[in-house]
């Protein structure tokens, strides 16, 4: 019987990515290279979810830093009850409301974004659709008055339009960030898409 020959580990195999638990632990140590790692793994998306409620990239920049700042000051206080990620998301999105109560600012959303059951209606669809010469010259208008629309939610309505249809967070999810439970998560969604639509039904009838 002939022994099988070792396999040789390659330069191209990479380790698996560190658990997400395993950084946190290592965080609360103060080990500041594994927090760097969560903020590598999160940025993207803490971001991009302040960005679509302030339409300010400044602000959102300063709002993402001062978040992954107060997360790791908090550490200690991280009890593992939710994953990292959304006690994290809850930190962002509270500083996010609380700096809206002070300055009013212009939300901006792209409609390839959004999605509120209006890719069913005929005319939002030809208004969009890349195969009809509407598209161009309808396109910015319309993008105008979804902005509008957006800015007319109360920030719990529009937080969960984002967080939902922007950034894809299930109801699970985004009931732990809220602070709420998954049924209120719902009723909001559903009652945000239904304004949306009813903001918007006037312009897409002409």
């Amino acid at each position: 019987m002939t022994m099988a020959e070792p396999v040789e580990r390659t330069e191209s195999e990479s380790p698996a990515p560190e658990a997400e638990s395993t950084l946190v632990a290592r965080a609360r140590r103060g080990d500041l290279a594994a927090y760097d790692e969560l903020i590598k793994r999160y940025q993207e998306r803490i971001y991009a979810t302040i960005y679509h409620m302030t339409a300010n990239h400044e602000d959102a920049n300063d709002l993402a830093q001062e978040s992954f700042l107060k997360a790791f000051q908090a550490l200690k206080s991280f009890k593992g009850g939710s994953s990292f990620y959304t006690w994290l998301y809850r930190i962002a999105v509270n500083k996010t409301i609380n700096f809206l109560k002070h300055r009013k600012t212009r939300t901006h959303l792209s409609l390839n974004d959004l999605d509120f059951n209006a890719e069913h209606d005929p005319d939002l669809v030809a208004l969009i659709s890349e195969k009809t010469p509407r598209r161009d010259a309808g396109l910015s208008e319309l993008q105008e008055k979804l902005n509008t629309a957006m800015l007319k939610l109360s920030e719990p309505h529009r937080l969960v339009v984002v967080l939902h249809d922007v950034q894809g967070l299930s109801h699970d999810e985004i009931a732990k960030v809220m602070n709420c439970n998954i049924g209120t998560v719902r009723s909001r969604l559903f009652y945000a898409r239904q304004q949306l639509q009813a903001l918007l039904a006037d312009y897409l009838k002409v």
